[in-house]
């Protein structure tokens, strides 16, 4: 029963990705590259894939990526309506954060030796920025990007010699995380709020952004971030919760995790941005401590519904952990990073189908646990 769930949800996610093609040598090839990817290969590239799917050479596959004639970005829009029909609530929560890609020489699009979060030091890599829906019934990568350092954008040869299209300006990683949001607000996709990590949450352009476009938010910030205190001065974010007294702190589980329920002591601190707060809505600043180590305290910057309560916010930054685990299913799943391509182009291909894959898995999932049959899952 769950074979004929997994072939079935495979059926429609080809099929609503079939109008991107123009030639169905490609739109058969697509599929074929998908059903790769998640067939537990030890490595999933081209000479890979075309072996499971019965060709002689790689040529196809990387023909798919390279040059075949399909709307990539189209395919993107795709994965995400496919996620929200199944797995979308109001509810739901975006996340934004980057996954790095190891890789060797020097012609890889946008690779330098930069700071990967995924090898925790600096290496020879790629960067992309991503976008990813997560809510009760599974969670999803639905949107990315690819990070172009400035020494990339500063070399017009360098960037022709990969394919990166003339005229293309450099984006910083919150800027990139900005456009993914933009085009998730125009399709309408339900959620409550917006999480990320402190890369993202420190950068005031793009807190002033989200609440421009109403959108609640809890972010990770710096210890040292510096925010308005009631008095109209500023204080660094650890003084400001220094200031709390002890009755503020509450033990919260926010979830069960691998080891058991994950509890944190709690406290948030109200905070003014800007000329004060907007009816209805509030901002505060909260600290998650650790219970086995009380120094370890994580900060977060929040605005949402003035009724929102400390569990709510605490909660909402538990979810960031959900984008890690998608990056960790898409590579170890649906081969996000097992791609041999070097080309723009290329890697948004590669990127975007192994979305889809994973985005398949994850629907295959959620309506395995819900025990909803085929019929009901084609209704």
């Amino acid at each position: 029963m769950v074979v004929d769930v997994v072939m079935d949800q495979l059926d429609r996610v080809h099929e609503r990705i079939a109008g991107r093609f123009t030639r169905s040598e490609p739109r058969a090839r697509a599929r074929e590259y998908m059903s790769g990817l998640v067939a537990g290969l030890e490595r999933k590239n081209g000479w890979t894939l075309a072996e499971q799917a019965g060709e002689m050479s790689p040529d196809g596959m990387q023909r798919l990526l390279r040059w075949a004639d399909w709307d990539i970005d189209g395919v993107r829009d795709d994965v995400r309506d496919y996620v929200i029909e199944h797995l979308g609530e109001p509810g739901g929560v975006l996340i934004v954060d980057d996954t790095g890609f190891l890789k060797k020489g020097v012609r890889s699009a946008g690779v330098q030796r930069q700071y990967s979060g995924t090898a925790g030091r600096i290496e020879n890599c790629q960067i992309g920025t991503f976008l990813a829906y997560a809510s009760g019934h599974g969670h999803a990568l639905i949107d990315r990007a690819l990070y172009l350092p400035e020494p990339w954008i500063a070399d017009p040869d360098r960037c022709r010699g990969a394919g990166i299209p003339d005229g293309t300006e450099f984006e910083t990683k919150p800027r990139q995380a900005m456009g993914m949001l933009a085009r998730a607000f125009e399709a309408k996709v339900p959620f409550a709020w917006i999480t990320a990590d402190e890369a993202y949450g420190q950068v005031k352009y793009l807190r002033a952004w989200l609440e421009a476009h109403e959108a609640a938010y809890v972010l990770a910030t710096k210890v040292n971030d510096r925010l308005a205190t009631t008095g109209g001065a500023e204080a660094r974010a650890d003084e400001l919760i220094e200031q709390l007294p002890a009755r503020s702190w509450r033990r919260l589980s926010v979830g069960a995790g691998a080891h058991g329920p994950r509890e944190y002591d709690s406290a948030r601190q109200p905070i003014p941005i800007g000329i004060g707060w907007r009816a209805g809505r509030g901002h505060w600043l909260l600290a998650r401590r650790s219970l086995s180590d009380p120094t370890e305290i994580a900060y977060y910057v929040c605005y949402g519904p003035r009724r929102s309560t400390l569990l709510d916010l605490a909660w909402i930054a538990s979810t960031r952990w959900r984008i890690e685990e998608c990056f960790q299913q898409a590579k170890n799943e649906a081969g996000l990073d097992h791609y041999q391509v070097r080309s723009w182009r290329a890697w948004y291909a590669h990127i975007t189908l192994s979305m889809l894959a994973h985005a398949w898995l994850a629907v295959t999932r959620s309506l395995a646990i819900r025990g909803e049959s085929v019929s009901a899952s084609r209704a």
